[in-house]
């Protein structure tokens, strides 16, 4: 995602810099990272865990800001502990190349990140391939193919390649749900003001509600995740505050 509030920097992030793109990641983030990843057991594979979400997350927001940066709009990226931002920065006065993004661009930009994963997908899965492994689908949820690729040795490389595909490709598709703030929300969001400048915004939202309180009924009810309940449902009432606070309502 991005457009979103960046939490506040500490003394013990992590800082680097990747394509000429500034990366920061939150001391939350590692715990975020950790707790997701505690139930697989033993502590071999709650580290290939970490550096597989934190590998998928990094190269989703790097989507983001590839794309912007593409488009002359300076960005940084931000883990936190609950996933990644990528957050535009504010140009110096007078500096000359930067450009603010036209709505078709905002929304190449929106779907850089779920196609920066899914791209990271297919590069492991031929990977695979081209090695002799196997490649399984299963379904997550009930409704995501998760294509699951293994070599014919086992090991650590195989985990590694499980968590990836997995998080690129479920978190991805969870991205391209048209509920706001995720990436397939503001998609929509663009699209309706785009065919409809005065009523668009809350066509978007009534779509959000709509999409994540069913998708939240589904979490709790048919999925049996309280994660996916609660993520939807706190998405669907912001949605309606954002709502109720927009002109007309």
């Amino acid at each position: 995602m991005f457009l979103l509030q960046s939490p506040p920097p500490t003394q013990y992030d992590l800082r680097f810099s990747l394509f000429g793109i500034p990366v920061r990641v939150h001391p939350l983030f590692w715990v975020m990272s950790v707790l997701f990843g505690s139930s697989l057991g033993n502590l071999l594979d709650i580290v290939i865990w970490v550096f597989a979400i934190f590998t998928a997350i990094l190269i989703h927001e790097m989507g983001h800001a590839i794309a912007m940066q593409i488009f002359k709009q300076p960005s940084q990226v931000v883990l936190h502990f609950a996933g990644g931002l990528t957050v535009p920065e504010q140009p110096a006065w007078g500096s000359s190349g930067y450009s603010r993004l036209s709505p078709n661009q905002e929304i190449v930009v929106y779907l850089a990140g779920p196609g920066a994963g899914f791209l990271l997908a297919a590069i492991l899965l031929n990977f695979v391939f081209m090695l002799g492994g196997s490649i399984s689908v299963f379904y997550v949820l009930g409704f995501i193919p998760i294509p699951i690729g293994s070599l014919p040795s086992s090991g650590i490389l195989n985990t590694l390649i499980h968590h990836l595909l997995w998080i690129s490709i479920f978190w991805g598709g969870i991205n391209l749900m048209p509920v706001y703030p995720l990436d397939g929300g503001n998609v929509a969001r663009r699209l309706f003001m785009k065919f409809d400048p005065w009523g668009g915004l809350q066509k978007s939202l009534w779509l959000s509600i709509i999409t994540g309180g069913l998708l939240a009924l589904l979490g709790f009810l048919v999925w049996g995740s309280i994660y996916m309940g609660l993520m939807f449902g706190i998405f669907a009432y912001e949605s309606y505050q954002n709502l109720q606070n927009s002109k007309g309502y």
